[in-house]
């Protein structure tokens, strides 16, 4: 897998044109609605809200950016449209939002799209059945290194470090060279053993050659804690969402060097994570928070709101960072060091453009594959039964038809596939869908994931192959 990066790499837009551009479609449909008479619309949502199990709900949430859709649907109002009373819990990291959800002290919380896959499969805790039925972004993350690790890449392979999307080819050498000089492996850090970090992490240097579990040390840390630990050098580098990389760059600490959409075009993020037991119980509920959340997604998504958004969750009870900060990537641009002006980047945070809310089961699909790469994942499962189990699109497109937006009508699709903007026709109603490559070229079928698994030359597989296929045949 260690290919270099060529000249037909996805090109990242290149205006803030095309950020607007690319929500024009949001700003006609909500111009739309807001021809319908507001006594007919207000009909429409109390007719929604009958019927609900429970009302009074706890929703956790962690200081990124990405908790946009939960917050804005508590602060604008959309939960209550739905007859739902939300509290919003920020809370200290995500094995707290996983372990109050398992309890049930939080009845559903901002997840990563890897952990209600890990939560019901007991990777890393005890097995809880865990779902979920709504996407809440696509894209959000960045890989920063210290100055000091920077310089050293620069030095080592100074055209690796012009071209981007940046390779982790320089990285490699400057590992290479440590280890002929007898030093300790560098750490690097990521929030969360099953986060999309920690595999976009992995991803970046296995390309390159790098053994991540081998050639350095990785280590847990909470997101809003990578700045000072980058600062007093207990790390060299993370991965983590907003607005932790814009943080270290804008106060001269760190370079930026990637992000996740150049790693994979329009991947998926967080999710909506509920226990299936709450699920069972409480379904006109859960269909109510996803119906809210919908529509908090695609107000977020609209570029006229994005300032607001951006106001909404800097706040102190949310994230808690400068607004300056939290807006450079909210709308659509992206600064990789101080030194260089802000860079065009209008897909960064995509909160309901290209179906990014639908529950694709073919992304869980891509998440158990890398818990096989990674060894964190031991035993066979069928992956496609296992995926089915825990992303749940009908919920999905129930609440979406109930809203009045479009879902797509298929469960799987392939990813690395569309370098450009492509329409999704499989649907009920034509999609706008965005790029989906993988920066190293590589392709995922959702229906062959044992031959995607099979396919990397770095790995740390810990489970018996034979009994796998025999699962997956």
């Amino acid at each position: 897998m260690a290919h270099p990066v060529t000249t037909d790499a996805p090109v990242i837009d290149t205006s803030k044109r095309d950020f607007m551009k690319k929500t024009a479609t949001l700003s006609a449909a909500a111009a739309l609605m807001s021809l319908v008479p507001p006594g007919i619309r207000s009909a429409a949502w109390a007719a929604g809200s009958e019927g609900l199990e429970k009302t009074a709900l706890s929703f956790g949430i962690i200081p990124l950016t990405d908790c946009a859709p939960i917050v804005v649907a508590y602060e604008k109002g959309f939960f209550k449209k739905y007859g739902l009373d939300v509290s919003v819990s920020k809370e200290a990291s995500w094995a707290n939002i996983r372990d109050k959800v398992s309890i049930g002290a939080l009845d559903g919380a901002h997840m990563l799209a890897g952990m209600p896959i890990a939560a019901t499969l007991g990777v890393g805790a005890t097995p809880k059945d865990t779902v979920t039925a709504f996407s809440m972004d696509l894209n959000g993350n960045g890989i920063t290194v210290s100055n000091e690790l920077y310089e050293r890449m620069v030095a080592a392979d100074p055209e690796a470090m012009k071209t981007r999307p940046t390779s982790a080819r320089a990285l490699k050498k400057v590992i290479d060279a440590d280890k002929a000089a007898g030093k300790e492996p560098m750490t690097f850090a990521m929030v969360f053993p099953v986060s999309t970090h920690n595999y976009e992490l992995r991803y970046w240097m296995a390309s390159a050659g790098i053994d991540p579990d081998q050639d350095v040390r990785l280590i847990v840390i909470p997101p809003p804690q990578m700045v000072a630990n980058l600062q007093s050098k207990n790390i060299v580098g993370y991965c983590v969402g907003e607005p932790w990389n814009q943080r270290a760059v804008e106060m001269g600490i760190g370079h930026a060097l990637i992000t996740d959409y150049e790693i994979w075009n329009n991947n998926p993020e967080k999710v909506f994570g509920v226990n299936k037991e709450w699920a069972d119980r409480n379904p006109n509920t859960h269909r109510a928070v996803v119906r809210a959340l919908i529509e908090a997604a695609a107000w977020c998504d609209l570029p006229d709101n994005r300032k607001e958004v951006v106001r909404i969750i800097s706040a102190k009870s949310y994230v808690n960072a400068p607004t300056d900060v939290v807006d450079n990537s909210m709308t659509g641009t992206w600064r990789y060091n101080k030194t260089e002006s802000p860079q065009p980047m209008a897909d960064f945070n995509v909160f309901h453009r290209y179906a990014a809310n639908f529950p694709w089961r073919s992304h869980a699909a891509w998440y158990i594959t890398q818990m096989y790469r990674w060894g964190q994942l031991e035993r066979a499962v069928d992956i496609r039964k296992t995926a089915s189990g825990i992303y749940l699109p009908d919920i999905y497109r129930q609440a979406a038809k109930e809203v009045g937006v479009a879902a797509p009508t298929i469960d799987w699709k392939p990813e690395g596939v569309n370098k450009a903007n492509w329409t999704l026709k499989q649907a009920t109603s034509p999609i706008a869908m965005g790029p989906d490559m993988f920066f190293d070229g590589m392709k995922f079928d959702p229906a062959k994931p044992l031959d995607y698994i099979k396919g990397f030359k770095v790995a740390n597989l810990k489970v018996d192959l034979k009994a796998l296929a025999k699962l997956n045949k």
